[in-house]
């Protein structure tokens, strides 16, 4: 007996009363031992499906008890649950003595189960708690026979591999001290990735997009089809870009391409989304991308629009984002109706072997917290592999769950990546790899003993291939540039003029008062008859008599915003935790409270011809959730916007920001409107924590000259920057912003700083007036009190931002200061900076010192952004806000007697 880890079940013995009642009806299973005889319960029958049953029932806690019955019923029934440990998967050999695999010794036995589940495939299901699921695999793998090629497919599958081989031989020979992250070792990727394609597109699929990590070069050109020219001109550092922007290394790069599937003769739209070097990053934003094409193409199924997912080993036990992804699958407002998940198992990460990245047997154990089947497969056979990918094709369109192909083991043959020499870390793998023919080599020479090809043949496939990658890159010596603009992933074709705006224009962003009055009217009622709601009738009263006077509230301007969005025929989709009802002040969701689970969006109930108004609770999650990103990827017409709880949550989101928001249409030449609203506000109450969002973050990545002075500043200046970032103080000018997020000729990612005291303070109210055509978004509010009238005497001009302005103002009427300080509120100071506006006030102040005042410590907040202009008022301090409210009022009586203490700064 080998070792094997297992848990015991503990079995539970029959009383006198139920094992009489057996007799008769079964023989029951007695066990006998020295001092006593047990009888134990027969094997129960599965009579009903258990996806019909809840989780945590008798079922699924009797689990391992069932399976001991299940052996002592049919012990041959072990190789469909412990089959995979005894699979022929590794092609080099060393798995069992690596990751010390054991097993018993009496698991082989019975050839046909041993055929099915422990020769070059190992399937893992018996862990899904639904019989009909599993039957259906059991008849995929158990079949006789099933796993027959005809002679076409045998020469289909040899053309694929000649390509994905020959490529990589290619590129090898013409830029071999070049880095490309290359898919030697794990050529049948490409027939694996195919074979996915062309039986989903054999079910009705039309659009599928993929993420990876590496082997992408590969993928561009043998399954997207990517012109080779266009590959091998990434390799020439000579050649200027057409297109502004950095760019990115070749192996980042993504690409769209509609083209005809030749095996089932039909349209099929391949998307591959461009990736950082965070492996598994692009793993939420590629799902974001996929929901949103099915949502506009009204595939609520996951019939006509799918994912693939391809990871890394290392990656995909190591990245907790794997995690996060995997637990959106089956929520209602994140699904994608199954992905198929394809993990190339290179036995490394890096130079770090399996025993030290991970704890678990597999790399792919993760999927089992959703009951996804794991296939995992031979890499070195090549059918195996594509029978094994239709399986998974054909599971996910029965079933529009996840799926994983773990391509178990293949190997880096060049390491890491081809500048690296893997002796240093891996000797021994390393010399067993050198011994190994090439999978293109082993499959030719199986297909010609086979007499299904001829050496002649194949030798002329290849000679084929290579003329193909020869010719192609003569062409290539014929560009002159480079366009990334090729290479886009979600191309908008009728937004852009190859590329660029139809205009440099924003028209107004305001509403006519009907439309305001006729959205507050919605905004302040249940349209649904017999709805009996919460307390929130108080809120809609108020939300009523403010329309009446003709004022709004920030929750009130948000209203109006996406409201008026949805009656132009633009979709709206708010996500986050707890948005729904908003943690301070929104309630776009109301719920009966005497019918279960009913509930009223009123925003749906606008107009008949409205845009749909999406608003959804997120799992808890902020790196999976920006999923966000990949839905705003799909079209420009659409207003997505993804809410932190509190702003400090974006910083486990920071990758996502840093590597995709933030550079993204440098690199990609991609644009995105994506909006993030980040709570942000010292109130001496929330902490360190929950107090600030992190604006200094966010402007350390804006990339506006400080020194750049174009004339326009109000459109141009947004174009050029990298994203938009503003702190508004007033509901007006909020509402402002978000419809000029879509009014806009282009699309940028707007970040703004959210209130929270203001969310109900008494000042924070901005007229209809304000709102009306003929109005936009006011970049700086000048101030227009006392002060403003007799500008010579004013003593002192305060710019601030964001809800600070209402303390400054409240001390300064309490000081008697209205005439001698002015406070201009800048609400876009950020990215990019209103010049135009700021030197404006300078000259209308000719008298006034000038001062920068928040409410954030020195080395934090908007200080070092503003830092060239204005001199500040505040220390350095290490946390962002204190936890105490003494020490917070303490802390802001400093910070306003420093504000309007007019000697302060006469030394400086």
């Amino acid at each position: 007996m080998h070792r094997l880890r297992t848990c015991a079940a503990r079995l539970r013995p029959l009383t006198a009363s139920q094992a009489a009642q057996t007799v008769g009806q079964q023989r029951p299973i007695t066990a006998t031992g020295a001092a006593c005889s047990r009888t134990f319960q027969p094997i129960r029958s599965y009579s009903a499906p258990v996806a019909s049953e809840p989780f945590l029932n008798g079922t699924s806690s009797n689990y391992v008890e069932e399976m001991y019955y299940a052996w002592l019923e049919n012990p041959k029934s072990v190789h469909k649950i412990r089959g995979h440990h005894v699979a022929q998967l590794d092609p080099l050999g060393i798995m069992d003595a690596d990751l010390d695999s054991c097993v018993p010794t009496d698991i082989i036995t019975s050839s046909d189960k041993l055929m099915a589940y422990c020769q070059h495939i190992g399937v893992e299901f018996m862990f899904i708690n639904d019989l009909e699921q599993c039957q259906w695999i059991r008849q995929k793998f158990e079949t006789p026979g099933v796993m027959q090629f005809t002679l076409e497919e045998k020469r289909t599958l040899l053309a694929r591999m000649v390509r994905s081989t020959r490529f990589e031989e290619f590129l090898q020979k013409k830029w071999s001290a070049e880095k490309r992250f290359g898919l030697e070792g794990c050529e049948s990727l490409i027939p694996a990735l195919k074979t996915i394609i062309d039986k989903s597109s054999e079910n009705g699929v039309e659009n599928v997009i993929m993420g990876m990590p590496h082997g992408r070069l590969n993928v561009l050109a043998n399954v997207i089809r990517k012109e080779l020219e266009q590959i091998f001109c990434q390799f020439d550092s000579k050649l200027e870009a057409a297109d502004e922007g950095s760019g990115d290394v070749k192996y980042h790069l993504g690409m769209y391409h509609r083209r005809i599937n030749r095996v089932t003769d039909r349209n099929i739209t391949l998307s591959l989304v461009a990736n950082p070097s965070h492996l598994e990053a692009v793993d939420p934003v590629v799902q974001g991308k996929t929901k949103a094409e099915q949502f506009y193409c009204g595939d609520t199924d996951g019939n006509r629009v799918m994912s693939i997912l391809l990871h890394g080993d290392a990656a995909f036990a190591g990245q907790g984002i794997v995690y996060e992804t995997f637990h959106l699958s089956d929520l209602p407002s994140y699904t994608t109706h199954g992905t198929v998940h394809v993990v190339v198992n290179n036995q490394i990460g890096f130079t770090t072997d399996p025993r030290m990245a991970r704890s678990s047997p597999y790399p792919t154990d993760v999927a089992r917290v959703v009951n996804a089947p794991i296939f995992h497969v031979n890499a070195d056979d090549p059918e195996a592999v594509t029978y094994v990918c239709k399986v998974a094709a054909e599971w996910r369109a029965t079933f529009h769950k996840d799926v994983v192909v773990d391509l178990q083991v293949c190997y880096r043959r060049m390491g890491h990546n081809e500048m690296d020499e893997p002796m240093f870390t891996q000797p021994l793998m390393y010399k067993q790899i050198k011994k190994q023919k090439p999978v293109l080599q082993k499959y030719a020479e199986k297909l010609i003993a086979e007499g299904a090809v001829s050496r002649q043949e194949y030798e002329e496939e290849i000679a084929k291939y290579d003329k193909i990658c020869e010719e192609a890159f003569a062409r290539s010596k014929d560009e002159k540039i480079l366009h990334i603009k090729h290479w886009l992933d979600s191309p908008w074709p009728f937004f852009t003029l190859d590329g660029q705006p139809k205009s440099m224009s924003c028209p107004s962003t305001g509403l006519s008062e009907e439309n305001l009055n006729h959205i507050g009217l919605v905004a302040s009622s249940v349209p649904v008859e017999d709805f009996t709601i919460h307390g929130l009738s108080r809120i809609l009263k108020g939300r009523g008599e403010m329309v009446r006077n003709r004022t709004v509230d920030w929750a009130l301007a948000e209203y109006m915003a996406l409201g008026s969005l949805l009656k132009e025929g633009i979709h709206v989709r708010l996500s986050g935790q707890d948005v729904e009802r908003g943690t301070f002040h929104r309630h776009h969701v109301l719920h009966d409270q005497n019918v279960d689970k009913r509930t009223c969006i009123p925003m749906n109930h606008l107009a008949p011809d409205q845009a749909p108004y999406t608003v959804c609770n997120s799992s808890l999650s902020e790196y999976g959730v920006l999923f966000e990103l990949g839905f705003a990827m799909a079209s420009p017409n659409a207003l997505i916007l993804w809410e932190a709880q509190f702003g400090d949550f974006h910083n486990t989101a920071q990758c996502i920001i840093d590597q995709f928001i933030c550079p993204g249409q440098a690199k990609w030449v991609r644009q995105n409107g994506i909006v993030l609203l980040l709570p942000h506000g010292m109130e001496g109450m929330q902490g360190p924590e929950h107090s600030s969002a992190r604006p200094e973050r966010f402007l350390q990545m804006c990339n506006d000259d400080p020194d750049n002075l174009s004339e326009d500043l109000a459109v141009r200046q947004l174009y050029d920057c990298n994203w938009i970032v503003v702190n508004c103080s007033s509901p007006g000018n909020y509402f402002h912003v978000l419809r000029r997020q879509i009014l806009l000729p282009f699309r940028k990612p707007l970040i703004v700083f959210t209130p929270k005291s203001l969310l109900r303070h008494p000042d924070a109210r901005s007229s209809f007036d304000g709102m009306l055509p003929g109005t936009h978004f006011q970049r700086l509010i000048p101030d227009d009190g006392p002060a403003a009238q007799r500008p010579d005497a004013v003593k002192r001009l305060i710019f601030c931002t964001g809800k600070v302005y209402y303390e400054l103002t409240k001390e300064r009427q309490k000081r008697g200061l209205e005439e001698t300080v002015a406070i201009s509120r800048m609400e876009q100071q950020l990215s990019p900076f209103p010049f135009d506006q700021v030197k404006a006030e300078f000259e209308r102040f000719p008298n006034a010192d000038l001062v920068w005042c928040q409410e954030e410590h020195k080395n934090q907040g908007y200080y070092d952004y503003v830092k060239p202009r204005i001199r500040t008022t505040i220390n350095k301090a290490k946390n962002v806000a204190t936890g105490n409210k003494n020490t917070h009022l303490v802390e802001l009586r400093r910070f306003l007697d420093t504000a309007f203490d007019l000697e302060a700064f006469s030394e400086q």
